[in-house]
């Protein structure tokens, strides 16, 4: 069958690739969907990078470790906590099982009948999305080491150190929202 990982990943960071490779040296004959949620969110701290580049950057770290049969897909948030099994249910290819640490994604699909489990988080003080950003709004190198080398080269490609550092401004009101 398939397991599914649900995460923001902004960015993806090591500790989500041992995230995979732990799923799938614990179900080898299971194919794996890794849902990119807040899809329609980006350019804000919390989720600077938009879905299509998290879907590059998590594509581009799979083929660089060599992890095979996954499918990365996106995932909208619907703001509809009561129905949004029902919707994955409608947009995803089937699932059997659900990989999560946040507790209200665990507690709606465990009120819907799956399997859900909490991954480990794997060396935590290092591999968290929202130090990482902050290295990277610093201009700190330390970022490059938290993430796979095929990530690190994708955010210098796009310009993500920049980013986050006007991303990081905007939401101190030192910058202008576009809206």
């Amino acid at each position: 069958m398939r397991a599914l990982l649900i995460g923001r990943f902004q960015p993806f960071h090591r500790g989500h690739l041992e995230v995979v490779r732990k799923i799938r040296a614990d179900r080898p004959t299971a194919s794996l969907l890794i849902g990119v949620g807040s899809a329609e969110a980006s350019y804000t701290w919390e989720n600077p990078f938009t879905a299509g580049e998290r879907l590059e950057m998590i594509g581009r770290a799979l083929a660089e470790a060599k992890v095979e049969d996954t499918l990365v897909l996106p995932i909208a948030d619907i703001s509809r906590h009561a129905l949004w099994v029902t919707y994955l249910e409608g947009l995803l290819p089937k699932f059997d099982r659900v990989y999560t640490n946040n507790p209200l994604t665990r507690l709606l699909f465990e009120r819907s009948g799956y399997e859900v489990e909490s991954p480990p988080l794997f060396d935590r003080d290092r591999f968290e999305g929202a130090r990482i950003r902050e290295q990277l709004a610093e201009g700190s190198s330390g970022w490059k080491d938290a993430v796979p080398t095929a990530v690190a080269a994708y955010l210098d490609e796009i310009g993500a150190p920049a980013r986050l550092r006007i991303v990081k401004q905007a939401t101190r009101g030192l910058g202008r929202s576009p809206t």
